[in-house]
């Protein structure tokens, strides 16, 4: 199976360090995100690693200009986008995408098993899965409500709520770049809402 990671962005939360380099390559102890992320792909058997790059992409491109260490095995290629068109509409830009694939962001972390995901992804039959995490976000404040007259309705002291969260890890049907029109700027969640108004299972 093929993989893609999207590697193309600014980063610009991380500012100023990546002023001066991108984000996928931000070190996590003597390694890159990005290195790690190429070896996590390889474990789970992926071969064949596109890297949709962007931004300071000749520093992603000299990181790896030898391959992964260790990794002969795997095949890195690189397309670079000249003008952004979005997380969804860079797909159009990578050939050879006829069957199943996975996608994911150039700086995820995480312990998932993605031979796991995609076997959940074949047994549910959808066009497209989304990697999913739950959040909990916690309020630490006492949360009050009140009717029309200011009378209190309810009260809960630092209330915790549970939200099913994207993790940036993606498994496609090729049948989903139907919906994206090469050259036009897609967005990941406006992709979402395309597939779901015409009907497709996700």
């Amino acid at each position: 199976m093929k993989a893609v990671i999207l590697a193309g962005g600014k980063g610009t939360r991380l500012a100023p360090y990546t002023m001066v380099f991108p984000k996928p390559l931000v070190p996590i102890g003597h390694r890159p995100v990005l290195d790690i992320i190429v070896r996590q792909l390889a474990y789970y058997g992926f071969r064949d690693i596109a890297l949709n790059v962007g931004y300071l992409s000749e520093l992603i491109r000299a990181y790896f200009q030898d391959g992964v260490k260790e990794l002969d095995h795997v095949n890195l290629t690189f397309y670079k986008e000249h003008n952004p068109t979005g997380t969804a509409g860079s797909l159009c830009s990578i050939p050879d995408l006829t069957e199943t694939f996975l996608v994911m962001n150039g700086d995820i972390l995480t312990t998932l098993d993605y031979t796991k995901l995609i076997s959940y992804h074949r047994e549910k039959g959808g066009i497209l899965t989304i990697g999913m995490h739950k959040k909990v976000h916690k309020i630490d404040l006492g949360v009050i409500e009140t009717d029309s007259n200011g009378f209190l309705t309810y009260y809960e002291e630092k209330p915790e709520t549970e939200y099913k969260v994207s993790m940036g890890v993606y498994v496609y049907e090729p049948k989903v770049l139907e919906y994206i029109e090469p050259g036009i700027y897609l967005d990941f969640p406006h992709l979402v809402t395309r597939l779901l108004e015409s009907g497709e299972k996700v």
